[in-house]
């Protein structure tokens, strides 16, 4: 189904290197805002430096792929020492693309990370890559995006990994 992700973890640091092995995984596609800091914050949330690290050492690829624009995305990139796609017009499928083709990666070994079913995770399955839905930091607070979370509902997660599921 369009709207369902491959799977579903409370945190981007509950994904492990083991989890994405037995998922055939080598390169993630992060969003940023609610998925690796809240929304604007030019800082990182807590623990997401190390995680970044660990993904790394255990040899995982990783792009952030954002539809904000390169004033928001290419600094917190460059802090984070990840490449990045900017106005990348999720949930098309030309950002994921962009970043697949720069990952010199198949589309069996990549996962997109998001927080939002009409963007990462329809944008996921459009594009033909599995999926990890991570429930967002904090909820914002315009009208477009409260009509949007209430549209997802539906569509979110009825199961998360744990530690004892990974």
């Amino acid at each position: 189904m369009l709207f369902r992700s491959t799977k579903a973890v409370r945190s981007v640091c509950r994904i492990t290197p083991m989890m994405l092995q037995s998922m055939g995984i080598r390169g993630l596609l992060l969003d940023i805002d609610n998925t690796l800091t809240t929304h604007d914050n030019p800082e990182p949330a807590q623990g997401v430096e190390a995680w970044l690290a660990s993904m790394k050492a255990a040899g995982i690829q990783m792009r952030l792929v954002s539809n904000n624009h390169p004033p928001r995305v290419e600094p917190f990139a460059e802090r984070l020492g990840v490449p990045c796609i900017c106005d990348s017009q999720k949930p098309l499928s030309a950002g994921f693309a962009r970043a697949m083709e720069s990952m010199q990666l198949p589309k069996e070994q990549l996962c997109v990370v998001g927080d939002q079913i009409f963007t990462d995770i329809l944008g996921a399955n459009w594009f033909g890559v599995k999926s990890i839905y991570v429930p967002p930091m904090e909820l914002e607070t315009t009208a477009f995006f409260k009509f949007k979370r209430f549209m997802e509902k539906p569509f979110l997660p009825k199961h998360y990994e744990t530690e004892e599921s990974k």
